[in-house]
């Protein structure tokens, strides 16, 4: 089964003056195609580092990144803002939308990037946002939509560009049980669906809905679980 994702020997440190601060210090990791895969750790873990190195919104210190058989550890900004645009699909706790902006617009805006025209942009927002169960709301703007609504609307947005790779980070973290509950059933209807999903959460009950657990402790993998095994 192919990777999605190759980490070799990533390491992160950050500087102040002169002091080093090792944050990540060597993480080897592999997601294949369409595995489903929490990463959960402690505070200072390094779990959101390593999320953001995933999602090309930071680069390691050192060691090698192959994102969909695309070295990225050796990219600029303007090629990783490319990736991100192209190969990668993320949600958020936050939600994240354009207070401004429908529903609808909200989903389609990685398709302004991607150079989509107008009419093909708003019939493939408002099939994505039919896809998550908000074929009716397209028109209302965030501060018309209710938590769960707006997480809907987030990934719808992260789907849109049929990305190799979701990321989403706490994304129950501001919602209710009931709620937290319907957008982990619609991860796991995306995943059912052939993406590959990772989420970061410190919840163990969100982990649970994975197929894959990868836990980190002080910038190391401290230990990497399967409960369901890949078919060959």
């Amino acid at each position: 089964m192919k990777d999605v994702i190759s980490l070799t020997g990533i390491k992160k440190s950050y500087y102040l003056g002169k002091n080093e601060l090792p944050v990540l210090k060597g993480i080897d990791l592999t997601i294949a195609n369409n595995e489903y895969v929490a990463l959960m750790g402690p505070s200072g873990s390094g779990k959101s580092t390593l999320m953001n190195i995933l999602g090309c919104l930071d680069t390691a210190t050192d060691g090698q990144y192959i994102l969909n058989g695309k070295d990225v550890s050796r990219m600029v900004d303007d090629e990783l803002a490319d990736v991100r645009n192209v190969e990668i699909g993320f949600v958020f706790q936050q939600f994240n939308l354009l207070p401004r902006l429908t529903a609808w617009e909200n989903v389609a805006l990685p398709l302004i990037y991607a150079g989509v025209g107008k009419k093909d942009r708003e019939e493939r927002a408002r099939a994505m946002l039919d896809k998550v169960g908000l074929g009716d709301r397209g028109h209302h703007k965030p501060n018309e939509l209710s938590g769960g609504q707006s997480q809907r609307v987030a990934i719808a947005r992260a789907l849109i560009n049929n990305p190799s790779l979701i990321l989403a980070d706490e994304p129950t973290g501001n919602l209710d049980t009931k709620t937290s509950v319907e957008i982990m059933d619609l991860f796991s209807k995306i995943h059912a669906g052939g993406n590959t999903v990772v989420l970061v959460t410190h919840e163990e009950d969100i982990a649970n809905y994975t197929h894959r657990i990868v836990r980190l402790r002080d910038g190391i993998i401290e230990s990497d679980t399967r409960k369901v095994q890949l078919a060959n």
